[in-house]
Formats: C-alpha cells, sequence, structure tokens
C-alpha cells in the first residue's frame, strides 16, 4: 500500500495526540503568545466541543501586522480561517489536494462530530518520506538478495 492511500488515522497514530486550542473572544495577542509557547502554527478555535476555525501564523500575519491592526485589541474570532475538516478515513492523498485546493496547512481531523487530531502539511510530508524510504530499504533488499 502507498503512503498517499494511507489514511490519516494512520498518520495520528504516529504523532502526539496534544492539540492546543483557543477560543473566538480572545485575543490574538495571547493566541499567538501560547502557539510560542507551545511551539506550533495553529490553533484550533473551539467553541464548547465544536471547532469554529483555525488561527494559523498566516492569518496573524496577512490578517493584523499587514493592516496595521492590534494584536491585543483584535479577537481571533475576526482573523480565525474557517475549519475545512476531514475524518480518520481520508488518505494522505485526499488531504494533499484539500490543502492545495482551499490553501491551508492544517486540518482538524473530525470523527463523529467530535475533534481527535490536527494534520499539517509536514505530517503529510513526513508520512510521504517515510514511505518513500520503506521503498528504498526494500528495494535494496531485494537488489542485494538480503532478506527482510
Amino acid at each position: 500500500m502507498s503512503k498517499l492511500s494511507t489514511t490519516i488515522g494512520a498518520v495520528l497514530q504516529g504523532k502526539s495526540r496534544e492539540m492546543w486550542s483557543t477560543t473566538p473572544d480572545t485575543s490574538v495577542y495571547k493566541a499567538i503568545e501560547m502557539m510560542a509557547e507551545k511551539q506550533v502554527g495553529s490553533l484550533l478555535v473551539m467553541e464548547q466541543d465544536d471547532v469554529v476555525g483555525v488561527l494559523s501564523e498566516r492569518d496573524y500575519a496577512r490578517k493584523v501586522i499587514l493592516q496595521g491592526r492590534s494584536s491585543n485589541e483584535t479577537t481571533v474570532s475576526e482573523i480565525m480561517s474557517p475549519p475545512i475538516s476531514v475524518s480518520p478515513e481520508h488518505t494522505v492523498a485526499d488531504c494533499m489536494v484539500i490543502m492545495t485546493n482551499n490553501r491551508v496547512r492544517h486540518l482538524p481531523v473530525k470523527q463523529a462530530g467530535k475533534v481527535v487530531g490536527i494534520v499539517s502539511i509536514g505530517d503529510l510530508v513526513n508520512a510521504v518520506i517515510s514511505a518513500q524510504d520503506e521503498a528504498i530499504r526494500h528495494l535494496e533488499s531485494y537488489i542485494c538478495g538480503t532478506p527482510r
């Protein structure tokens, strides 16, 4: 099975289940401060258990900095991007197409209406690279006649 057909559920199994979130009424400054502290490039924007948006560094750069807005006076809801969710059954290839077409780098993963994870473009690239490494090892083993 190629890594492009690997499910997002399998990708999530290989990464930390930690997800960082904020609320729509949080100041952008506080949200960016949390992103720096947690060393992440985005936060889920949550109301109760529902994801209502995604806040990314790109949102901050384009909708606050370039527009001369105040980070302390602007709320997350004013600049967040609408969430584009996927399910654990989506494949790496599906998600790459969704990210490319929508120009996003983070996708919340929902199952039965509940957020169970988030995948980034980096997670997808890592999945593809690890599959290529594995394929190369198998080919080398086959060519050299060494057992797996």
